[in-house]
């Protein structure tokens, strides 16, 4: 994850006394409340960014719908480096946690690489990369 004190990132932290009465500080830069503004689809995404216990996490919420995929894109490229592989995770029914209806997590693994399928299976690889 990037460090969240980068001046892109860091001019969107909230320091709302909210987030003071809730974790005690408005962070650090490995984690904070973030809210980003999207410029394609015109809304502002709440993002809860952490790092710890062998993770790095951010989670993506809006107040009426789900983040969609350039939304939560721009989250991934914001939060995680280029080279940085993240995740959303869809789990067994048994195992689901679900604390807001309009949220989404990005996961890093701190401790290894997320295995990945070779790109061949996603779809075409234009001739001259790598598959």
């Amino acid at each position: 994850m990037k460090s969240l004190r980068l001046p892109e990132i860091d001019r969107y932290r909230s320091h709302a006394p909210q987030v003071l009465a809730l974790y005690g500080n408005v962070g650090d830069d490995r984690a904070g409340v973030f809210f980003i503004p999207h410029p394609r689809t015109a809304v502002t995404l709440k993002v809860i960014a952490s790092s710890g216990y062998g993770w790095d996490h951010v989670s993506v919420s809006l107040p009426n719908r789900c983040p969609n995929w350039l939304e939560m894109d721009a989250v991934k490229r914001a939060f995680f480096h280029d080279h940085e592989t993240v995740m959303q995770l869809h789990v067994p029914s048994a195992d689901h946690v679900n604390f807001h209806p309009y949220c989404l997590h990005l996961w890093r693994p701190l401790d290894h690489e997320v295995p990945r399928p070779p790109s061949w299976m996603v779809g075409p690889v234009p001739s001259g990369e790598a598959a």
